[in-house]
């Protein structure tokens, strides 16, 4: 056997083995056609791509978030797919609810709603999430109160407001969206890691504790992702310099993942019952490093922090994305062509 025949034999075994392990993932998904889900934060970004992930599953779908012109258009899209689907209309449907996630009370009455409307809630999907890019010298205490009360009370609310009626009927699946920074500390995000470390460890130690009642919960660790959410992360420091480096690399591909791609994987996993799911080859190794070599990892950030991230500044006044001149110029344009497309495919406001 010639060394050409014999790498195309391993070719084929490669590629056989890779089809063997998919065919066996799909056969451990279940359907889940006509179950209620809930998205927080699903008027935009990845929250709307899982929302019609869920729908094309023949799911009914209720999204929230906090502005309502972001949910009219949602909805009108969701709508939209929902008649277009394949899959029987008694399966399938759309409802929004304005809800701040920070507040128990309005978390509480969503649900209310919501289970009104079709009885009960099957699938949770916290997602709700919120960006700030600085320096550490430029975040407030103001700023972790605000990351800790979407991405870690936005996510305790719904769970244990839910939990009583998953636990009575033996069934339901929550799915927390954390991040690749809740499995690494990473520079200039500070208070976003930090809540999301903080859900990250309710997650995890809720599926262990919830083992054998019927209920699952699914810990998804994404790393960067084209959706457009630069549009609407908050900056400080020195403003230009922060936008630019966060939005390019959320944007490029290779560094950062499709938000159609990552919805698909998140459906699956939720559908197998997965523990957890990281997103992204760049994401998994990082975390895979840190398991590893905490320390070194740690240092390694630092290391590439200091020669790739603007120098710290101390301009406490946050600007989002989408007032950026800098993100319209001609050059960022042609950087962020990517992630242009994916905020006008995803409902997000523009700069």
């Amino acid at each position: 056997m010639n060394q050409k025949t014999k790498v195309a034999v391993a070719a084929t075994g490669v590629a056989a083995g890779l089809v063997a392990r998919e065919l066996y993932l799909r056969s451990k998904e279940e359907d889940i056609s006509g179950s209620t889900v809930l998205i927080t934060g699903g008027s935009r970004g990845l929250g709307l791509a899982l929302a019609r992930r869920f729908v094309r599953e023949g799911c009914h779908v209720a999204i929230c978030a906090r502005d309502e012109e972001e949910l009219a258009r949602a909805s009108a899209d969701l709508s939209r797919r929902a008649r277009r689907g394949a899959v029987s209309a008694s399966h399938r449907d759309v409802m929004t609810v304005r809800c701040d996630v920070t507040k128990r009370a309005d978390v509480e009455q969503m649900i209310e709603d919501v289970e009104a409307r079709w009885g009960r809630i099957d699938i949770l999907v916290n997602n709700a999430g919120l960006i700030q890019v600085g320096p550490i010298e430029a975040m407030t205490i103001g700023d972790f109160e605000d990351a800790m009360a979407v991405m870690f009370w936005g996510t305790v609310y719904p769970t244990m407001s839910l939990l009583p009626a998953m636990l009575a009927r033996n069934s339901g699946r929550i799915v927390n969206i954390t991040s690749i920074g809740a499995r690494v500390g990473v520079p200039h995000l500070v208070p976003y890691t930090c809540a999301k470390y903080a859900a990250a460890g309710f997650s995890e130690g809720l599926r262990a504790e919830l083992a054998n009642t019927g209920v699952t919960v699914t810990t998804i660790a994404p790393g960067l992702m084209r959706t457009g959410s630069y549009n609407a992360a908050e900056f400080k420091g020195d403003h230009e310099a922060e936008s630019a480096w966060f939005s390019v690399s959320s944007s490029m591909p290779g560094m950062s993942m499709d938000a159609g791609r990552a919805a698909r994987q998140i459906v699956s996993a939720v559908k197998r019952g997965d523990a957890e799911k990281v997103l992204t080859t760049p994401a998994s190794l990082i975390a895979k490093l840190h398991g590893v070599a905490p320390g070194l990892t740690e240092d390694l950030m630092g290391l590439v922090g200091g020669l790739v991230l603007p120098k710290p500044g101390q301009n406490r006044h946050s600007k989002p994305g989408w007032s950026l001149p800098n993100l319209k110029s001609p050059k960022m344009r042609a950087l962020l062509m990517l992630g242009r497309i994916a905020a006008r495919r995803l409902n997000q406001r523009m700069a």
